[in-house]
């Protein structure tokens, strides 16, 4: 085949180009199979890190709702306060917000592919902001009650239109990071509130956390909307505003706006769906599976006692034994979370989804087996008689520590990541939604129901099944996980519809840079 031919036959505007020279020195212009843009193609970076900054902003909130009851409830158990607690009580409190957060996931979903990811971003900040007022002026147990299910319900509402607008508004290599921030978000806040409330009462801990909303909402009316909803609004020139905004004018704006209407097109996303429709593509296979896969994995890792360790730190601190401070213990374990989570995000992009759920599943299997077997020769040896001092204190911190270093690498970060990713997107946002609420339906469980498991099989018993749990979990990852990493948008949703049998890339594919497999538009069209 000759040159021109292999010109002609090769979709200039469709790949991406790689510039080459070869031993002889003769210098080539080559399409990109791999599917990543090149340094030329690629948008102006900061403009997207700093558009996914803002939209994450509001998760903070959630972070330090739930490092909220881990040093509220001490607080309020202590001789002097002024609004007394029993044990049912404290957990309640501890509990109540994520009552108030499938509510908000359900609804911000429907908002979501209502009036935009920005306006529902922005909307998610009102509750929060009067939660965390009615808690600060609160005379009594049920006030703080009314303003933990407020702020859970705020905190629901922000979870899916931060990660589905950061999903949308950054290209494929900064995708995985950018949209781990909202799990940075997270334990920033639960950072934040060990730190803060290990000095300060907690009405002025309230009054302090109402201050983050209003800074998301101020700093969000400057954000664009995403280009991939004003797409499917059949608004492609104020898409091409966005994109601008986001990616720089030296950009090849047309060219991915195009591609955008293209897969509008091809998936019937343009329409506004009828309730009918809605149902059907809400039960079509490219939904239901994906939905089933991060449905079960939310169970999994919230059974793992993630959210346990992080809303009872203190008390579980204060129970293990150690001689160590236990709110010091605590603070450090939020900094080692949010210095983790960094790293997730960082790792996110060169290890993938599923070598590190792997490490979390393992990782915290281990840890909790770990600190249930110490507590359990623990309390053997205070019922000794005469009474055995416990020894090697040490461990069940190392435990803890250990458990939430794994858990940040994969759980905290690759679901949340993946709801961004894996969901088609004419019901992105309402099944986004819908798996955010099934999330904290699960946090509320595991929150309310760990002082019973404490009661029914002590606490060394409660760890162990916590990390049982963890292995079977990652048996399931290792067989019904995909990898997503470097995928874009359109090729994920392409594999869960069946237009495509498998994510990973065919050895011919990697063998061979032939003609007839580089012009495959649907494998090569890339969303930059």
């Amino acid at each position: 085949m000759t040159g021109k031919e292999t010109s002609a036959l090769v979709d200039k505007g469709a790949l991406p180009k790689i510039v080459a020279t070869n031993e002889k020195g003769v210098t080539m212009t080559l399409p990109n199979v791999e599917g990543q843009p090149s340094k030329s193609e690629r948008g102006k970076a900061l403009r997207q890190v700093i558009a996914a900054f803002v939209a994450n902003i509001g998760t903070i909130n959630t972070g330090l709702i739930f490092g909220f009851s881990a040093v509220v409830i001490p607080q309020l158990q202590a001789a002097d306060t002024l609004i007394p607690v029993d044990e049912s009580q404290s957990s309640w409190v501890a509990s109540l917000s994520a009552i108030g957060t499938p509510i908000g996931c359900l609804i911000s979903g429907y908002m979501m592919d209502t009036i935009g990811r920005k306006k529902a971003l922005l909307l998610t900040e009102i509750p929060l902001i009067i939660g965390w007022i009615v808690i600060a002026c609160a005379t009594n147990v049920d006030m703080i009650y009314a303003g933990r299910v407020l702020t859970g319900f705020g905190s629901g509402m922000v979870g899916a239109p931060a990660r589905v607008y950061t999903s949308e508004v950054t290209q494929p290599h900064l995708r995985g990071m950018l949209c781990a921030l909202a799990s940075t978000g997270i334990s920033l806040g639960v950072l934040l509130q060990y730190t803060l409330g290990a000095f300060t009462s907690w009405k002025t801990l309230s009054a302090i956390s109402a201050s983050v909303p209003v800074v998301a909402f101020v700093l969000m009316l400057f954000m664009p909307e995403t280009p991939n909803y004003l797409v499917t609004k059949n608004k492609p020139d104020q898409a091409m505003k966005s994109l601008a905004k986001l990616r720089g004018s030296t950009y090849n704006l047309e060219r991915e706006v195009t591609q955008l209407q293209t897969f509008a097109q091809k998936s019937n996303q343009k329409k506004k769906l009828t309730t009918k429709e809605t149902i059907q593509a809400l039960l079509h296979p490219s939904c239901l599976k994906p939905f089933g896969i991060l449905s079960l994995y939310f169970m999994m890792y919230q059974f793992s006692g993630v959210n346990t360790i992080t809303f009872y730190a203190v008390e579980i601190f204060r129970d293990s034994g150690t001689t160590m401070d236990k709110y010091t213990c605590t603070i450090m374990l939020g900094l080692v979370r949010l210095i983790f989570t960094i790293i997730a995000a960082i790792l996110l992009r060169r290890c993938g989804r599923r070598p590190l759920t792997f490490i979390s599943g393992i990782g915290c299997g281990v840890t909790m087996i770990g600190l249930g077997t110490y507590l359990y020769f623990k309390k053997s040896w205070e019922e000794a008689d005469p009474p055995i001092e416990p020894t090697a204190t040490w461990f069940p911190v190392a435990c803890i520590f250990i458990f939430t270093i794994t858990c940040t690498l994969g759980f905290l970060v690759v679901p949340w990541v993946m709801i961004g990713e894996l969901y088609p997107m004419k019901v992105r946002g309402i099944v986004g939604g819908f798996t955010t609420c099934m999330a904290h339906i699960c946090v509320f469980i595991v929150v309310k129901t760990y002082p019973v498991l404490a009661h029914l099989l002590e606490r060394h018993g409660a760890f162990i099944l916590y990390g049982c749990i963890s292995f079977v979990g990652t048996v399931f990852f290792y067989l019904c996980l995909p990898e997503t990493k470097g995928k874009t948008l359109q090729e994920i949703e392409d594999y869960f519809s069946g237009r495509t049998k498998t994510l990973k890339k065919s050895k011919q594919l990697e063998a061979t840079t032939a003609a007839p497999q580089l012009l495959a538009p649907e494998k090569n069209k890339l969303l930059p």
